[in-house]
């Protein structure tokens, strides 16, 4: 629950994972337990997680959880995204394509 006169917010949040080839299964297992990741992209030595939390203190949980994989051996925070909740359900804005020219083609 959020305290009185804050609204709920919404982080998304990026890691670059460097490790061993060999931490690849238990880093996927970790991944597995944790509703609020998935492993993007999966690589030899480097994975691209992402984060998805109502909470910008388990983004830097997860950081420590990635962490302390056996066979991890650094997670860098590439994007930190935050935002009201509310602000996911509104619709975009119409986008107007440009000619150089600055006409509408």
């Amino acid at each position: 629950m959020s305290p009185p006169g804050t609204e709920a917010e919404v982080h998304i949040a990026s890691f670059v994972v460097q490790h061993r080839d060999s931490a690849s299964t238990a880093l996927a297992a970790m991944i597995d337990t944790h509703d609020d990741l998935e492993l993007a992209l999966s690589g030899d030595t480097r994975s691209v997680v992402i984060c998805e939390s109502a909470d910008r203190h388990a983004v830097m949980e997860r950081v420590d959880q990635l962490q302390s994989v056996p066979g991890v051996l650094n997670v860098l925070l590439v994007y930190h995204h935050a935002e009201p909740a509310r602000a996911l359900d509104e619709p975009l804005p119409s986008l107007s394509i440009l000619s150089p020219t600055g006409a509408t083609p």
